[in-house]
């Protein structure tokens, strides 16, 4: 994607099943020679539209640079990488600003408030410069804190505190979810509280989601789920249902 390629906003949501993701042969080195690190090897995937997907694997496994990669934080060393028409593996810095602005959202571990702020302040963050953007109001409905919309990041618990960091993250209305151990800083209650609150997003927005986790439970809560190991997809299975995050054996 070059400058002249510069994908215009998507305000729209892809339709249920429509190809998001096609990615063959993806790969990333960082380093050269004897001391090069293959994080990503010959990596072939398609996302589609309102997937719930899973992505399981040990620290160093590659999880995380996939996510880079797809989210447009990092570019690849070599393969085919295309957002819905477009090719984000040839994508300059430019372009890849306003796919990140326009078409993803993403969630990471630790929460990234801003502490003078409050959660509708937060949210309204994203909302200024988001093209088609949900009012701050209405994304942190759906993760259930219109209650709290004024108080601070100090006056919220973790798991509301990682509830606003979802409701910036979709205030956008994106395509594509990406979600970085979102639980792994909280505890089985809260995580619960959290897991529920990205499956209803998944379900009412028809947003595609990836998150990316160690916790083998969660993958029961996918349509489908990817095992990687040294930088390449292992295994793959779908499952034959979704199960409820309450149902699901912490």
């Amino acid at each position: 994607m070059t400058r002249a390629e510069t994908p215009k906003p998507f305000a729209a949501l892809a339709r249920p099943g429509e190809p998001v993701f096609q990615v063959r042969g993806l790969t990333k080195t960082y380093g050269e020679g004897e001391a090069a690190v293959h994080a990503l090897e010959e990596v072939d995937l398609d996302c589609h539209a309102g997937e719930f997907v899973v992505v399981l694997g040990a620290s160093g496994s590659g999880k995380s640079t996939l996510l880079n990669l797809l989210g447009g934080l990092d570019s690849p060393t070599h393969g085919t990488l295309r957002y819905r028409d477009w090719d984000l593996a040839g994508a300059d810095e430019a372009a890849l600003t306003q796919y990140r602005r326009n078409s993803v959202g993403f969630v990471f571990q630790f929460y990234n408030l801003i502490p003078s702020l409050t959660a509708r302040e937060n949210v309204a963050l994203i909302t200024e410069i988001a093209p088609d953007p949900m009012s701050p109001e209405e994304a942190l409905h759906l993760v259930g804190l219109s209650a709290r919309l004024d108080h601070f990041p100090a006056q919220l618990s973790g798991g509301e505190q990682q509830r606003v960091a979802i409701a910036r993250a979709i205030a956008k209305r994106p395509a594509v979810l990406m979600c970085d151990e979102p639980t792994g800083a909280l505890d089985v209650h809260t995580g619960i509280v959290v897991l529920e609150a990205i499956e209803h997003i998944n379900r009412e927005l028809g947003t595609l989601t990836l998150v990316i986790t160690h916790n083998a439970v969660i993958a029961e809560m996918a349509d489908r789920v990817l095992t990687l190991s040294d930088g390449r997809i292992i295994h793959e299975r779908r499952n034959a249902r979704r199960a409820a995050v309450g149902s699901l054996a912490w």
